[in-house]
């Protein structure tokens, strides 16, 4: 800044003295000193300016980058399998499959077939009863030794319930510790079950129309004829009236039975000219009850059709309904009524389906 200084008062004064030398003598104007210095001034700031140093440049930092981060290196673990020491697997039903049916009171053996899958020997283990029905079985059975792999057929001698029904008996192996072990493939993946139904033997009879006064022909009324027992018909006859068969069949001996089947059959009677078309249009086939011996009281009795006869049947009449409600009523008979289903055809010739006596059977199967 001092050499500055004198730099300027030097340049003045060369200044001064420049222009003394310049004036005219005779009439020296006078000289403003403010243009003076001024222009001193700005000369010094253009020998400033020529000597200022040039710009520094300016350099821009980099903006401050956040240190990376480092993600932890995962460590996948390595699946191992780790050998399971009781684990049984169900195989099969050796014996008694499921819904095999026993009459009460029935001993039978039940056998399972089991592998041992899992990494111990069953020694020392034992067959449990688990939940269900026990059949008489017993709580506890012992298991012979089974090594890994092995397959054993496990036996129960069991026995079946009084009371008919459906039951089913679930069981488990227990090891030596005393430890119910699991079951794959079996039910809940834990036990292995039997399952039967009970039911009574069926039994099967065949029943002959009961001859004598209970089974024969009613006449209509306007005929003024008697009825005939023994012989069936039903149709119309020469003097163009009509005919009813009646057939009673005696069940006294199927009292608190179950009905599982019964069936009449009507395939040995046979037939005189028509019945089964015309004004006759057919022979109906029905159950009615009528009080014995048989009269011409029971000619209009009513009854419940079963099935209307075309021609003689091959088939046997499914009765089977009809017949459990008269045993279940503790009725002793089961009556059958044959009649034609329309007037007669008053041609003078007789039309009718006729049963011998002893021909019409009920066949019926049943349990106690």
């Amino acid at each position: 800044m001092f050499r500055l200084s004198r730099f300027i008062f030097l340049t003045l004064g060369l200044l001064l003295l420049l222009s003394a030398c310049n004036l005219p003598s005779d009439a020296p104007p006078t000289t403003d000193p403010n243009l003076i210095f001024t222009a001193a001034a700005q000369t010094v700031e253009a020998q400033l300016t020529q000597a200022a140093p040039p710009p520094t440049a300016t350099f821009s930092m980099p903006p401050t980058l956040p240190p990376p981060t480092f993600a932890p290196t995962i460590v996948i673990p390595t699946a191992t399998n780790t050998p399971v020491c009781d684990l049984a697997q169900y195989v099969k039903d050796v014996t008694v499959p499921d819904g095999t049916q026993f009459a009460p009171n029935t001993t039978f053996t039940k056998t399972w077939r089991l592998r041992n899958i899992g990494a111990c020997t069953w020694s020392g283990y034992t067959l449990v009863f688990d939940t269900g029905d026990a059949m008489s079985g017993p709580a506890s059975l012992p298991i012979g030794s089974v090594a890994p792999g092995q397959e054993v057929d496990i036996s129960v001698e069991l026995k079946s319930p009084a009371t008919e029904g459906a039951y089913r008996g679930y069981w488990r192996i227990k090891n030596s510790s005393g430890v119910l072990i699991p079951v794959a493939g079996g039910y809940q993946g834990k036990s292995f079950f039997v399952d039967i139904k009970v039911q009574s033997p069926s039994t099967t009879i065949t029943l002959n129309a009961v001859g004598g006064t209970e089974s024969g022909t009613v006449y209509e009324a306007v005929a003024g004829l008697a009825p005939v027992h023994g012989t069936i018909l039903a149709g119309d006859i020469s003097a163009n009236f009509l005919a009813r068969g009646y057939i009673s069949f005696d069940i006294s001996s199927l009292a608190g039975k179950t009905i599982t089947k019964a069936r009449l059959d009507l395939s040995g009677c046979s037939k005189l000219n028509d019945p089964f078309s015309g004004s006759l249009t057919g022979i109906w086939v029905g159950e009615v009850q009528y009080v014995l011996p048989l009269d011409q009281s029971d000619y209009d009795i009513p009854g419940t059709g079963i099935q209307m006869l075309n021609a003689i049947p091959g088939d046997k009449i499914d009765v089977k309904a009809l017949v459990q409600t008269r045993v279940t009523e503790g009725k002793s008979r089961f009556q059958i009524r044959l009649h034609p289903a329309g007037p007669s055809d008053g041609d003078g010739l007789s039309d009718y389906m006729s049963c011998s006596p002893g021909v019409p059977t009920l066949t019926i199967t049943y349990q106690p």
